[in-house]
């Protein structure tokens, strides 16, 4: 797979006729000298033109993952992203290390993650959208940070080997989970490690939950595994160690509809009688976060 070409190619995406005007907006902002907050916000404050922020923001949406606060400008996203990560952020230290994020989206992890100052931080995923969100925020923000439009099966091909990987929420997607654990496995670097979310049954044995057609009216989900298969996966793809880190229930709280998204959100995904069980009549969506370990050696 020659890697660098598919990552030139893809750079023409950004000309797409959806795409490029959005990133004429960013390209219009005026650039400014801000100070940055990186706390639960994203919170960029500079002297700015409020207005075309605000309007160039809108034209952006959905917003999926923050929040963000830019000048007066507050991107309410329809996750609370930073409840996951002040979740998994006592079981990382990433100072000095080459870190991944697959899955990025626009990349509100990575802007966290720069507290820890970590040698090199890459995220992938191959949205033209979310890399223009990602650029907006990075417009003020002006990190180091690479993102790529690449997904997790050029993870392995990377110029770069990972010390630790982030994959949340992705999982799920891939019909082919074990290929998928694979290929982060390959994209380590020797004893490098993987931060894993995905959703979880309930179960003591091992099995997984396989939707007919959609999961919390999300067509693109495949296997819904218990911890026990879930474990089972990662050794069959090369891990030696599988360490459960956190589960949690997904709410209200941390998934809801705001004025920053389009459509519907968790309230319309599960049951409205019994909100253990989503509009299909399976186990609501919960979460387990797992440590992968490549090699103890």
């Amino acid at each position: 797979m020659d890697i660098n070409k598919i990552i030139e190619d893809r750079k023409k995406w950004m000309s797409w006729k959806n795409i490029a005007p959005l990133r004429e907006a960013i390209e219009a902002l005026e650039d400014v000298e801000a100070e940055i907050e990186l706390g639960d916000v994203i919170n960029i404050s500079a002297k700015l033109d409020e207005k075309k922020v605000y309007e160039s923001a809108k034209l952006l949406m959905p917003w999926r993952k923050g929040p963000f606060k830019i000048g007066e400008t507050y991107i309410d996203s329809e996750w609370k992203s930073n409840i996951k990560y002040n979740l998994l952020r006592p079981h990382f230290d990433l100072k000095d290390k080459k870190v991944a994020d697959i899955g990025c989206n626009n990349g509100y992890y990575m802007f966290r993650m720069q507290e820890d100052k970590p040698k090199l931080l890459v995220g992938f995923d191959p949205s033209p959208l979310y890399k223009t969100q990602f650029d907006f925020i990075n417009h003020f923000v002006k990190s180091d940070i690479k993102y790529e439009l690449l997904g997790v099966e050029h993870l392995e091909f990377y110029e770069e080997k990972f010390d630790t990987i982030f994959c949340l929420g992705v999982l799920y997607h891939r019909s082919d989970p074990v290929a998928m654990l694979k290929s982060l496995y390959k994209g380590l670097d020797k004893k490098g490690e993987v931060i894993l979310d995905t959703f979880y049954i309930d179960g003591e044995e091992e099995m997984a939950l396989c939707p007919k057609s959609s999961y919390s009216k999300i067509p693109n989900i495949y296997f819904v595994p218990t911890i026990k298969a879930l474990k089972n996966w990662s050794i069959r793809a090369g891990f030696c160690e599988f360490e459960v880190l956190e589960t949690n229930v997904t709410d209200e709280n941390e998934q809801r509809k705001t004025e920053w998204i389009e459509g519907q959100s968790l309230e319309d995904f599960l049951d409205k009688n019994d909100a253990t069980k989503t509009v299909e009549g399976y186990p609501a969506p919960q979460r387990v976060y797992v440590r992968l370990i490549k090699d103890k050696k």
